[in-house]
């Protein structure tokens, strides 16, 4: 069974569990617009944690952050599952990030989370695409 999730207007982490849990369970997961997705909090502190944990390495050590959001957002879901193990490394391979709705998507029916949406509280925000621009991602 294929799951379409639709990542616009989607809190990250939020997102990132409900992928992750079905991932685990089986399924595989497609998640689109993943460059739309939003990470909740002061745009300043969020890219002050990413630039830190990048310059915590080198280029030839990690922790290697990536810079394009898809694989940003592929990242994350690898946070929430036991990746080290089997059962996390098959779950992972079962999930596919896209920028934008990639053909073999078009006309299929995509999963919103209602639960993860963006509402009027959350203020401050920053959309993963401005995270990956700011990371020095060219094509975002």
């Amino acid at each position: 069974m294929n799951m379409i999730i639709d990542a616009k207007d989607t809190v990250l982490g939020r997102l990132a569990t409900f992928a992750a849990k079905k991932a685990l369970l089986g399924e595989s997961v497609d998640v689109i617009n993943s460059e739309k997705a939003v990470i909740i909090g002061r745009k300043e502190v969020i890219l002050a944690k990413y630039k830190q944990r990048r310059a915590r390495g080198g280029p030839h050590t990690g922790p290697y952050i990536l810079r394009s959001p898809e694989r940003l957002v592929k990242r994350t879901i690898r946070g929430m599952l036991p990746h080290k193990q089997e059962k996390g490394e098959l779950a992972l391979k079962k999930v596919r990030c896209y920028n934008g709705i990639p053909q073999s998507c078009v006309g299929k029916e995509a999963v919103t989370l209602e639960n993860a949406k963006l509402c009027d509280r959350h203020m401050r925000y920053i959309t993963v695409k401005q995270l990956a621009l700011e990371l020095g991602h060219k094509d975002a």
